[in-house]
């Protein structure tokens, strides 16, 4: 199972104590049993938004760069940059 990232654990943690609070405000429960309830059900909520938070992955440019087939001879050829006029049309900002 791999890590948790940053991302996940921030949102698992803040959805578990915002939702603790906003369900004791709301059901303004002073028994022990309800309050572990709603800890039960904040933990649970916590780690659903935790797993679902996306995980970044590098974009699919990115990886295609990153592959290197091995040409004649067994070596890989060296990843080549498209000309800088076509990079700055690509990314432009102001279409």
């Amino acid at each position: 199972m791999p890590r948790p990232t940053l991302a996940q654990i921030a949102y698992g943690s803040a959805t578990v104590v915002f939702s603790t609070l906003a369900m004791l405000l709301l059901t303004q429960t002073r028994t022990g049993p309800g309050i572990a309830v709603i800890a039960l059900v904040a933990l649970f909520l916590g780690l659903l938004v935790a797993m679902t938070v996306p995980v970044a992955r590098p974009s699919l440019r990115a990886r295609a760069r990153r592959v290197r087939v091995p040409g004649p001879g067994g070596r890989a050829p060296e990843p080549t940059r498209p000309p800088a006029e076509a990079r700055v049309s690509e990314h432009s900002l102001h279409g």
